[in-house]
């Protein structure tokens, strides 16, 4: 009963990791870009569940609310609301295949350079500071994040906050257009209006129309 205990979370790790590999890959060799971005969302899900056998309940937390909830449904709402020549996509693809063979080529040596370090050298890698906490020591996976970035990565923590900021400031100041001929509220004139610019008296005759003063100034 307890080596069927043991083996369990080996199970789980293997299904998981199966779902990520098999939906990642279907990411890249899905035709259509809708399907492509719900694989893309499995394969964040299957990533998740790894996260959470691995201890880290927080990271497969953020996964799935900010990923998920907002990255992976705007990527569909975009392919879905924009009109898509796939015919266009499939020429580019072949125009630029040896480029992406090129970094392909570069990810694969780095993953090996990686894999062949931990072989030769493995304790290496277990002398590495590890802000997940022990088990008895009451202290959960989020404060021991929070303590490690608040502390001793805190500048560099602010400083990715800046530049984030500094990058969305830039994004709407180069994207930001003001329409000519287009009214707009003004909060200033609203707020200044008094009796006598909030309305009008005007004498109507029998049988004639109102016609506003704005509209007898543009007239003339």
């Amino acid at each position: 009963m307890h080596g069927a205990r043991m083996t369990l979370p080996a199970f789980f790790f293997y299904v998981f990791a199966a779902l990520t590999v098999a939906s990642g890959f279907m990411v890249i060799a899905a035709r259509n870009p809708v399907h492509a971005v719900l694989f893309l969302i499995l394969a964040f899900f299957n990533a998740a569940g790894l996260f959470i056998l691995m201890g880290a309940e927080f990271l497969a937390m953020i996964l799935v609310v900010v990923y998920v909830g907002a990255v992976a449904v705007l990527f569909l709402f975009v392919v879905m609301m924009l009109d898509v020549d796939f015919a266009e996509l499939r020429a580019g693809f072949m125009k630029n295949a040896p480029l992406g063979a090129l970094v392909g080529l570069i990810l694969l040596v780095e993953l090996v350079l990686v894999l062949g370090f931990r072989l030769v050298r493995p304790g290496t890698l277990a002398q590495a500071a590890s802000p997940i906490p022990s088990a008895g020591s009451g202290i959960t996976n989020t404060e021991a994040l929070g303590r490690v970035l608040y502390t001793t990565y805190v500048y560099y923590f602010q400083g990715a906050g800046l530049i984030l900021l500094v990058a969305m400031i830039g994004a709407i100041v180069l994207t930001l257009r003001h329409k000519e001929g287009v009214r707009r509220q003004s909060i200033a004139a609203q707020v200044a209006r008094n009796p006598a610019t909030a309305m009008a008296v005007v004498k109507v005759r029998p049988g004639e129309a109102i016609i506003p003063p704005a509209a007898t100034k543009a007239k003339s």
